[in-house]
């Protein structure tokens, strides 16, 4: 691959002690997202680790409270996750053991399991809105609200950019609308 003459993000460089530039943008930004990605859930861990909750912990209770008062089924618990869960059942026995969620069978289809959030989830939630919002508006705060808006639109093309590239190889159309049986 010819090497590129564009400027390199010198400060990724170093954080990561890396004397060879990169081998494209695509790649230096990859690299870039990565460890933000990583100093990033490490800020929210420290919140977390108050309320003895981890970030998958935290996100199926942001889910269920998002449906709530309605129940959702876990599949569709798993499907939302931020981070793929393989283990949503053990996840859902760490939060029912601590008092955050209820499960129980659905009615109409005993394969499937239904998970509410219980009113200590939503008091948990409650306590870690304030802090983690306040620790987020502090960590993006150099790039501002247009910044993180501009992140959020460039982001959603990188996903859409994941997922077509995840069709082609499946044989699927890029779109993500193939049928599943």
């Amino acid at each position: 691959m010819p090497e590129t003459t564009r400027p390199q993000s010198s400060q990724l460089l170093s954080e990561i002690k890396q004397r060879r530039p990169f081998a494209s943008p695509a790649e230096e930004a990859a690299v870039g997202l990565l460890r933000t990605s990583d100093e990033l859930r490490r800020r929210i861990s420290e919140v977390l680790e108050g309320e003895r909750i981890t970030h998958q912990q935290y996100n199926v209770l942001r889910i269920l409270r998002g449906s709530h008062p309605e129940p959702l089924p876990t599949l569709e618990i798993a499907a939302r996750m931020i981070e793929t869960a393989p283990g949503i059942t053990r996840l859902l026995d760490r939060l029912e053991a601590k008092g955050h969620v209820t499960r129980r069978r659905c009615d109409t289809d005993r394969r499937q399991v239904h998970c509410a959030i219980t009113d200590r989830g939503l008091e948990l939630l409650g306590r870690l809105d304030r802090p983690l919002l306040e620790d987020l508006a502090r960590l993006f705060e150099p790039i501002g609200e247009a910044g993180a808006i501009s992140l959020s639109s460039l982001l959603d093309g990188v996903r859409s950019g994941i997922r077509a590239a995840s069709a082609r190889k499946a044989g699927a159309p890029p779109d993500g609308n193939a049928s599943r049986s």
